[in-house]
């Protein structure tokens, strides 16, 4: 059993070492955000963050890159809390099978997403399956990230996510997070479910 005076002084001398730490962090900027990786939970990290803003009462916004007009709960929600929320893709991109139609919804969304970055009243701005759309070569990477590093206004946040962020993303990204796989109920034949996945 630890010692209760022990474990006092331990976390006295973890707090002044803290302390010292904290008093150094003082900047603030508009972060890029990336959101990556084969584990479920990108979007809801980041609805997250947005509904984080929203109870700060910052303006935001979401732009989604590949998933459908199929009814969502955090849409749903969003929109009913004021914040910007345009479905731009049509599904997966198995279901449109349409090469040309994917790459103009990407674009569509990518030209939305630049009006809204570029408005300084939205705090965050959410690309959400971003990159998937990078990935498939829909939108031209160095083209966003030019855009994100010359134009975004510096107090706003946006991040992206989805699967096989480019490196060029990454890159210029103030904070990434990479989601893993441990394990997943699709794999035992459990479907999408409302409240966990949409």
């Amino acid at each position: 059993m630890t010692d209760p005076a022990a474990h006092a002084a331990k976390k006295a001398k973890i707090k002044a070492a803290r302390d010292r730490m904290m008093e150094t962090k003082t900047g603030e900027k508009g972060l890029i955000i990336v959101l990556t990786g084969p584990g479920k939970g990108k979007s809801s990290s980041a609805f997250g963050m947005i509904l984080r803003c929203v109870a700060h009462g910052f303006p935001c916004a979401v732009v989604q890159f590949i998933k459908g007009g199929r009814p969502t709960g955090e849409r749903d929600l969003l929109a009913r809390l004021g914040v910007q929320f345009h479905t731009m893709g049509e599904g997966f991109t198995w279901e449109t099978q349409d090469l040309e139609r994917d790459r103009a919804a990407a674009r569509a969304g990518w030209e939305m997403a630049k009006a809204l970055i570029r408005d300084p009243a939205n705090r965050m701005v959410l690309l959400d399956e971003i990159n998937i759309a990078l990935r498939y070569d829909y939108l031209d990477v160095a083209e966003v990230v030019a855009f994100l590093r010359d134009e975004k206004p510096p107090m706003t946040h946006v991040v992206l996510t989805g699967r096989n962020a480019k490196p060029e993303v990454l890159e210029i990204a103030d904070l990434v997070t990479e989601m893993a796989v441990v394990k997943h109920p699709f794999r035992d034949g459990i479907k999408a479910q409302p409240g966990v996945e949409f």
